[in-house]
């Protein structure tokens, strides 16, 4: 029996977002699954409402895949794909697989010889990337730093080193209102010379991007971005 397709479906970053940053051939998926893989059940149903509003929801089938979820409870999920059932994971925001728990969906599926497509849509780490102006041949994203003040300064000072040694552009994120706080700290433990890119609410009506060096960053003055998804880049 051939299996079904698992189809990795992006979702907006930014709120009322999908007319502008996403092709017509996502709304046309979603329009034609009846069972996703989904990180909220919540956020899910109201992105496939908003970009497919003919389907009901109620006659959909969808199972919740977070961070949380046992290897035992990803390949029940895609149980039935391996009987021809075409499946579509949807992430919290974003592109599923990239800092998302749908990476462990792909890799099962793999393992068990179900195909899985990619479709395009935005993804905050290479929109930093892109509109940073650093190096974008080669980088590393690390995710979300340690909380406790002495590790995350340590960690801190280690991503400098390596982006300063390896020319490496250094991505990593935090929960946004922790995102003042991680920006001071680091103020404090880079260079004055090191480059910093600080990009916010990317693809909204509020979107900021702006790379100073870390000197400049203090002498002009952190933007208030309390509250919202971020992405930070370091580099040479």
């Amino acid at each position: 029996m051939k299996t079904g397709t698992l189809y990795l479906i992006p979702t907006i970053l930014a709120d009322d977002t999908a007319a502008q940053v996403l092709p017509p051939q996502v709304a046309e998926r979603v329009a034609a699954l009846a069972y996703f893989l989904v990180e909220n059940a919540r956020t899910a149903r109201r992105f496939i409402k908003s970009v497919a509003p003919a389907q009901v929801i109620e006659e959909l089938r969808i199972s919740v895949i977070d961070k949380d979820s046992t290897e035992a409870q990803i390949k029940a999920a895609l149980q039935p794909l391996l009987s021809g059932q075409d499946a579509g994971v949807i992430s919290e925001a974003g592109c599923p697989g990239i800092a998302d728990p749908g990476a462990e969906l792909a890799r099962a599926a793999h393992q068990a010889g179900i195909r899985v497509v990619p479709l395009v849509g935005p993804s905050s780490l290479l929109l930093a990337l892109m509109a940073s102006g650093m190096n974008g041949q080669s980088f590393a994203f690390h995710g979300y730093l340690p909380i406790e003040r002495s590790r995350r300064a340590a960690a801190i000072k280690q991503l400098e080193k390596v982006a300063l040694a390896q020319h490496q552009t250094q991505l990593f994120i935090e929960t946004p209102y922790r995102n003042m706080q991680l920006l001071e700290d680091l103020l404090a433990q880079l260079s004055g010379s090191t480059r910093l890119c600080i990009a916010a609410s990317l693809t909204g009506p509020e979107e900021y991007v702006r790379t100073n060096t870390v000197a400049g960053w203090r002498k002009a003055g952190l933007p208030e971005i309390h509250k919202q998804p971020a992405v930070f880049l370091v580099g040479a």
